[in-house]
């Protein structure tokens, strides 16, 4: 279980003396083993730094977070990925002279035999065969790329998998296959699944939607619940999307 007590991040204002700026503004959330959440909510709205700060990426001005009974708030993002929190990033870095095979042992932190490794790359849509041997260079597709970085999550055996913005810069056929993806881990019942997205189709698969805009937590339920006033507030002018 993962809960977010009080959370404050804020920065510097620049030019400003001793000036700051609040991202999160004193949010508490509690987030169950097994859920399937996505976070959504207008650009700028602190989405993408708050799965920052439960990764540990950023560090939190005040507030706490606590992972399966344990505080991690000061916790280094090699001791959460310990512990079984995994990140994906908008954009996976590509590594030039790094095969597949190598990163997924690296990321399970011992050698891997080829079928095991064939397994993690099966799940995530990929011919394994095709890709154990390929570089994880500029060769690969968005997709591609982004669909390797799961499988790295997966061998690390995550039990918190955190993605921000997986739709962000791939074709269509990339994108359903994500999405095939992500409904198979949920399926699966091995890891709770955090996703910042703005993609109707991601957000209709969650168990609960959260919106968050100017730091806050401003709406919180399931999709049949949230959808209707994600596009109230649209109509409004006030767009949460």
């Amino acid at each position: 279980m993962l809960e977010l007590k009080n959370l404050v991040f804020e920065v510097p204002v620049e030019g400003g003396v001793s000036e700051t700026k609040r991202i999160i503004d004193d949010l508490s959330l509690t987030i169950e083993d097994g859920r399937f959440t996505v976070i959504t909510g207008p650009n700028g709205g602190g989405k993408s730094t708050l799965a920052k700060l439960i990764m540990g990426i950023e560090q939190p001005t005040s507030g706490s977070i606590v992972f399966n009974g344990r505080d991690i708030t000061h916790a280094s993002i090699t001791e959460r990925a310990k512990l079984g929190i995994g990140y994906g990033f908008q954009q996976p870095a590509r590594f030039k002279g790094m095969k597949v095979k190598k990163l997924l042992e690296l990321a399970a932190g011992k050698r891997l035999p080829a079928l095991e490794c064939n397994e993690y790359l099966a799940k995530v849509g990929l011919c394994s065969a095709a890709y154990l041997t390929r570089e994880v260079d500029k060769s690969l597709s968005g997709g591609e790329v982004k669909r390797i970085e799961i499988a790295t999550i997966l061998a690390r055996s995550s039990q918190l998998m955190i993605f921000d913005e997986p739709e962000a810069g791939i074709d269509l056929w990339s994108f359903a296959r994500l999405t095939e993806t992500f409904e198979q881990i949920h399926a699966s019942g091995t890891a709770t699944m955090i996703i910042i997205s703005h993609q109707e189709r991601i957000i209709s698969l969650a168990d609960e939607i959260i919106v968050v805009g100017d730091g806050e937590l401003r709406h919180r339920g399931t999709p049949e619940e949230i959808l209707p006033q994600i596009l109230a507030d649209t109509l409004s002018g006030c767009p949460v999307l």
